[in-house]
């Protein structure tokens, strides 16, 4: 980094930001579970950060509201004026910045008394860069100390509320299943404004455009049979390929803003319902890993496919959500629960007080005494019978409670099939 900043005459602050950023990404390789390095793509945008808010990137007020200094240029902070929360963090951060010794000498003098307080000190600011609809946009990310500012209404009331008691959640590649005190529900992961199979639909027809703009300006690159030549090669652009790039990195951005934003609205809902959350261990990554069968050939003499759960997961990011109900959950005061491996919530019927093993594809079954239930659905029931060291199923909770929730899993399914909402891999038939 002493290198680079000589050549490109750079602040010391950044090139220490971006080492400290480098050694992480090693540090998750050589002590956690990081297998290789991901370095940057060339045509990505940067992200200028100076992690210390007095040196680079100077974080200041003014009468207008808050300001970022880089040498000569100040760049002042704007936002929507609609966004409440933004108008309460601004005024904590000015709050701080016009009294900042006596600021820091309040919060030291609670310490001594065992109280935390958020003082909304600034610490650093980053300058984030980002294509929109074709125009280059700058958002400043200011990290401040303390717990972020509840979110309100304009009548003062707040935004979200918080729920008490356990909420027993299975987490699929597709959808997700949850059962509390007050509700429970089957939802497909990440539904928001358009539908995911018409994104897909799109992305397809904007790839499929691309590769034959490609093969008909680099017919040299490609052999007889249709597939690459090896070995380096050049490639031709025309503007049209160009002009595809651009709509599908659109389109690609548009889809993923929607998955997160539908996905922290399931999370803020399943925080109103109770406190405890309780699922199952983390398994997206290994259900995204291409398959490696014994035999690869099958009994057709056709190689068998090794893809598994990669789009699915792709286009509903199960494992956001997990990593966002954990972090909600204990910035909040509640509880995130992953349940032991043996507790295995999709193969324990309560009824016969056994292990019964299921095909994946069974997702409608009948209990021992002949009851019906939606796989994903009962599983979640069993997480939420779940004792209270968080080990084991509760069979006498189980038992007294199964009558009343299994009514209300019942109505959910009617309701399902009156609005014809398609469920993925539900097992529920609308049609």
């Amino acid at each position: 980094m002493m290198e680079l900043k000589e050549k490109y005459h750079l602040q010391s602050i950044f090139a220490l930001s971006r080492a400290e950023d480098i050694w992480a990404a090693i540090e998750t390789i050589l002590y956690s579970s990081g297998r290789r390095l991901h370095l940057k793509k060339r045509g990505d945008l940067p992200e200028i950060r100076a992690k210390q808010s007095i040196r680079g990137l100077v974080i200041d007020s003014s009468q207008s509201g808050l300001i970022v200094k880089y040498g000569k240029v100040t760049i002042p902070c704007k936002y929507k004026a609609k966004d409440l929360w933004l108008w309460d963090e601004e005024k904590a951060i000015l709050a701080y910045l016009a009294e900042p010794e006596l600021q820091d000498a309040h919060a030291v003098d609670q310490m001594s008394k065992g109280i935390i307080t958020d003082t909304y000190r600034p610490c650093f600011a980053s300058l984030v860069c980002k294509k929109i609809r074709g125009r280059l946009r700058v958002y400043v990310h200011i990290t401040v100390e303390g717990k972020a500012i509840s979110k309100r209404r304009k009548d003062n009331t707040p935004r979200h509320y918080y729920g008490k008691g356990n909420i027993g959640c299975d987490i699929g590649t597709q959808t997700i299943a949850y059962t509390s005190n007050t509700e429970v529900g089957l939802e497909n992961l990440a539904e928001r404004g358009n539908s995911i199979q018409h994104v897909e639909r799109q992305e397809a027809l904007i790839l499929r455009a691309m590769e034959r703009s490609r093969r008909a300006m680099n017919p040299n690159n490609y052999n007889e049979n249709g597939t690459v030549k090896k070995g380096h090669k050049q490639w031709n652009f025309s503007k049209r390929y160009q002009k595809l790039r651009q709509r599908h990195q659109e389109l690609c951005r548009i889809a993923a803003e929607n998955r997160a934003l539908a996905i922290r609205e399931q999370v803020n809902h399943l925080r109103s319902l109770g406190d405890c959350f309780i699922t199952e261990p983390q398994n997206a990554k290994k259900l995204q890993k291409r398959a490696n069968p014994e035999n690869p050939v099958d009994k057709n003499g056709r190689m068998k496919r090794k893809k598994r759960f990669g789009r699915s997961i792709k286009n509903r990011c199960p494992g956001y959500l997990q990593a966002k109900a954990k972090q909600l959950f204990e910035s909040t005061g509640g509880t995130y629960v992953e349940v032991p491996i043996l507790y295995r919530a999709s193969q324990y019927d309560h009824t016969s007080d056994s292990y019964i093993p299921k095909k994946l594809s069974q997702r409608m079954y009948h209990l021992t005494d002949g009851t019906k239930v939606q796989r994903d659905w009962y599983s979640s029931y069993l997480l939420y019978c779940i004792n209270k060291t968080y080990t084991q199923i509760n069979k006498l909770k189980c038992q007294s409670n199964f009558a009343f929730m299994y009514q209300k899993e019942k109505t959910l399914i009617e309701e399902i099939i009156r609005s014809r909402k398609k469920i993925m891999n539900s097992g529920i038939r609308t049609v």
